[in-house]
């Protein structure tokens, strides 16, 4: 799966003069946590989230009032308190490319771009952990009533094509699948959510697979 297809589309976005305050209502109008952050000619030069703008507040032991804090954020602007070296990614790059970039770096989101010939690159779309968690839900056909398996398998050509064909055969449909590395090189983990058959259905198509061990099987 592409970035492109799970991605938010069109994100809201604001001008580096913004002041923190604006910037805070419009997030909160959005229902929103991060917001890219664009020059006057619609170029990328930074972002910002809510975490930015609490490091950008007073301190907790400040002595000034409410009002205080209030007029001096009104004179803060989102190019003070932005994050300005942002890592991106393409909108044809891979899903779980982008999952190892937030990973690996330890950030929320990443601004997707396309290539724009002359114009360099356009910003069209953010991806972030929530997007992620949609994949995963979807990946594991959480949304589908019926039965979940995991199998432990023997890694050698033909083991998932066998356990398919069983379960064709006795009427199932799979309708998710996820493979995972195994215990060792010679076996691979499989989670399988299956529609159309009944526990003990599904437990012996696996059982007649050699060199399988059942993990966990439930519906």
């Amino acid at each position: 799966m592409i970035i492109s297809r799970v991605m938010t589309k069109n994100p809201v976005c604001v001008h580096p003069d913004m002041s923190v305050n604006d910037a805070r209502a419009l997030m909160d109008k959005e229902n929103i946590g991060k917001l890219p952050v664009l020059d006057k000619d619609n170029k990328l030069i930074g972002i910002v989230t809510k975490k930015d703008m609490l490091k950008a507040g007073p301190s907790p032991a400040t002595t000034l009032d409410m009002y205080e804090i209030s007029y001096l954020l009104s004179k803060l602007k989102i190019e003070k308190v932005m994050e300005k070296n942002v890592i991106t990614v393409d909108e044809n790059e891979v899903v779980e490319e982008a999952a190892r970039i937030m990973a690996d770096k330890d950030i929320s989101c990443l601004p997707v771009m396309r290539r724009s010939g002359a114009s360099g690159e356009l910003l069209v779309g953010i991806i972030t952990g929530t997007d992620l968690f949609r994949v995963f839900v979807n990946a594991f056909g959480a949304r589908h009533p019926g039965i979940r398996i995991t199998l432990n398998m023997t890694e050698k050509p033909g083991q998932l094509a066998h356990f398919a064909g069983a379960i064709a055969e006795k009427g199932g449909n799979i309708v998710a699948f996820v493979s995972s590395e195994g215990d060792d090189l010679s076996h691979r983990r499989g989670t399988i959510k299956i529609t159309g058959l009944s526990r003990a259905d599904v437990e012996a198509a696996a059982q007649a697979l050699p060199g399988t061990e059942i993990e966990d099987l439930r519906e």
